[in-house]
């Protein structure tokens, strides 16, 4: 369990770091005598818990003897790292754990989510979202910026270089009618066109399937390019995050599992829209 949240983009130089670390052979506990600092401050920074300037990631490409082209991709790494991205300007209105999933979801290239009870947040129409969040009495004001950050979050999907985004949806989330059945007819009709497009797969798990491995709770990996997966899990008020290898590997057997378990891609797409149809009735 991250017991601090890192940022997608700290863990991403991190691993970069740590990566060149072992390419010239150095322990941590070496590399940091070289840098002039504790094992545990590099440790920090190699795993994205630690903010790091490019003018720290110039003296650590010193000490490591990086020179020429690798040396101006990882500082541009750095500089890249400092900029903060659009859910981390202005004043803190959103938590740490919000702030790091939307981070991390900005960064990876492979997004595995499993749903239980509610249709995906990256794809909730807004009238879906804001029903789910007036059934939990949050503010009028407040739905509007948290529907306003779930539109942005979703905006991943539409950029140049999208992320793959595999969904495994258990019957019983397209079959409740949140918002009433105009909306949730809305909802199924919008989910069935993005499960078309090349870079989205989505799953039914129907209701006919019986146990299934995630019915005691829905997660979702998060895979990048260079820095480990992780897995987030969210529960009623709280986010969580999961990076250890031996617990994120438990979770990809799980979804190798009700991969099997679930519809393929065509039939749950047939399957959605029989739903919708019933809805529109």
């Amino acid at each position: 369990m991250i017991k601090k949240v890192a940022t997608a983009r700290g863990r991403t130089l991190g691993a970069e770091l740590r990566d060149l670390r072992k390419k010239v052979d150095l322990t941590t506990r070496a590399a940091a005598a070289r840098i002039g600092w504790t094992p545990s401050m590099l440790n920090r920074t190699e795993n994205g818990l630690r903010a790091t300037s490019a003018e720290e990631v110039a003296m650590i490409l010193g000490a490591y003897g990086a020179t020429g082209a690798e040396r101006e991709r990882l500082l541009s790494l750095a500089r890249d790292a400092e900029t903060p991205g659009w859910w981390e300007t202005g004043d803190s209105i959103y938590p740490s754990p919000l702030k790091a999933l939307i981070g991390f979801e900005s960064q990876a290239v492979r997004i595995t989510n499993i749903e239980l009870a509610l249709i995906p947040g990256l794809f909730q129409i807004p009238e879906y979202s804001r029903a789910i969040m007036r059934a939990a009495d949050i503010p009028p004001l407040e739905i509007e910026t948290r529907v306003a950050t779930r539109l942005g979050r979703q905006a991943i999907l539409s950029r140049p270089a999208p992320p793959k985004l595999i969904a495994i949806i258990d019957e019983s989330a397209l079959r409740r009618p949140v918002g009433g059945p105009t909306v949730m007819a809305e909802q199924l009709r919008v989910l069935a066109r993005l499960a078309q497009r090349p870079n989205i797969t989505v799953r039914v798990i129907p209701f006919h399937a019986g146990a299934h491995a995630a019915l005691v709770g829905g997660f979702s990996i998060l895979e990048f390019e260079r820095a480990r997966p992780l897995v987030h899990q969210e529960g009623n008020r709280s986010l969580s995050f999961v990076d250890s290898p031996t617990e994120v590997d438990s979770f990809v057997a799980d979804v190798d599992t009700l991969t099997r378990t679930s519809l393929p891609p065509e039939r749950s797409l047939d399957y959605i829209r029989m739903i919708a149809t019933s809805f529109e009735r």
